[in-house]
């Protein structure tokens, strides 16, 4: 096996760290689903980081370069998927996230962060210049804008806004002109109105009980209202696993996934949160290493757009359960249940590896 593709060469520091988190992750859930119908979770999860680690090794296995000259497929198969679902998609919850292949669900739009990240890799490596223009802008808006529409209209607001801290990355790097932001914003601005018109009714009582959960304290406002309760109720040390009284008597809400953050606050304490939040930071920060070093500009965008994702996907989640950001169901990477999260995560740290072991490759 060539040197580039040995395992001594994978990022092990970073390998390391999302299998700690993972872990963490895995003793959360068998503590949040004790005693309950979910209770075979957290074995389910370590089988999904199992599955993951191998796809992880897959994908940095294959040249990302390989991987870039796909993208008009993979976008166009991409395309083709979401509106699978919209038609043989199983309906849970209000909306239609999930679709069922060879007896296994998938989260589609989970897959589909991967695709982003190589489409906005490839669109900016490719434009060769020092600035981005309007017309690359309005394109690749364009390009980015259609699957987090169908996304957002599946309903699923919070998964839909995860493509955007990619693209916004990506031309941050590119060299956007402060002109071009100044115009995005005013037209943001501007649509905010028609936002709130074309938004489901149950995403405007999120956004009214975000600002004042006490108004619905029992409907709206509960799981906010429950989640801060935990979080304060962990104190500096934390009650114990198995032993945190708003995720054991269930006061808190789906406490395995969006809102595992809260769960572990409470059992663990202020002191174990702080060790969890500086393990996802030195994880971020051996993700942007690995752009620094990067062979070539598509590689540094790859990885800063995986850092971007993750980093909005960390700060939605901690904020939505600290009651300072409004209840989006964006879940925690590396920690919250879930098969199509967990192994799109392990993949996009495969395209990581992925640059990094082609960073000597001439």
């Amino acid at each position: 096996m060539a040197r580039y593709r040995s395992f001594r060469d994978l990022d092990w520091p970073l390998l390391i760290l999302a299998l700690i988190v993972s872990s963490l992750g895995v003793l959360q859930i068998y503590s949040a689903t004790l005693d309950t119908r979910f209770h075979d979770a957290w074995w389910k999860q370590i089988l999904y980081i199992g599955v993951a680690l191998g796809i992880m090794w897959v994908i940095a296995s294959i040249d990302y370069h390989t991987l870039l000259g796909q993208v008009p497929i993979l976008y166009g198969l991409s395309i083709a998927a979401l509106l699978a679902t919209f038609a043989l998609g199983k309906f849970v919850f209000g909306a239609r996230r999930w679709i069922r292949v060879l007896g296994f669900q998938f989260q589609i739009s989970e897959f589909v962060k991967i695709v982003i990240v190589l489409l906005v890799a490839r669109y900016l490596a490719d434009l060769k210049k020092d600035e981005i223009h309007a017309r690359d802008l309005l394109k690749l808006g364009a390009l980015v804008g259609l699957p987090t529409a169908l996304v957002v209209a599946q309903p699923d607001l919070g998964t839909g806004l995860t493509y955007l801290p990619i693209l916004a990355a990506g031309v941050f790097l590119a060299g956007i002109q402060w002109r071009h932001v100044v115009v995005i914003l005013m037209v943001c601005a501007l649509a905010l109105p028609a936002g709130w018109l074309v938004m489901k009714d149950y995403q405007r009582t999120r956004l009214i009980s975000f600002l004042d959960p006490s108004r619905d304290p029992r409907g709206t406002g509960y799981q906010m209202i429950q989640s801060k309760i935990a979080v304060g109720d962990g104190g500096m040390w934390g009650r114990g696993v198995t032993h945190g009284t708003q995720t054991q008597l269930r006061y808190l809400p789906v406490a395995w996934t969006d809102f595992i953050f809260a769960a572990f606050a409470e059992e663990h304490g202020f002191v174990l949160v702080t060790v969890v939040l500086g393990l996802y930071f030195l994880l971020l920060m051996q993700i942007v290493q690995n752009a620094q070093t990067a062979p070539d500009r598509a590689g540094m965008y790859i990885c800063m757009g995986v850092a971007a994702l993750l980093l909005f996907h960390l700060l939605v989640n901690v904020g939505m359960v600290t009651g300072t950001m409004p209840v989006t169901g964006i879940p925690l990477p590396l920690m919250s249940s879930g098969g199509s999260n967990m192994i799109s995560i392990f993949m996009m740290l495969g395209l990581v590896n992925n640059v990094r072991l082609r960073r000597f490759v001439s």
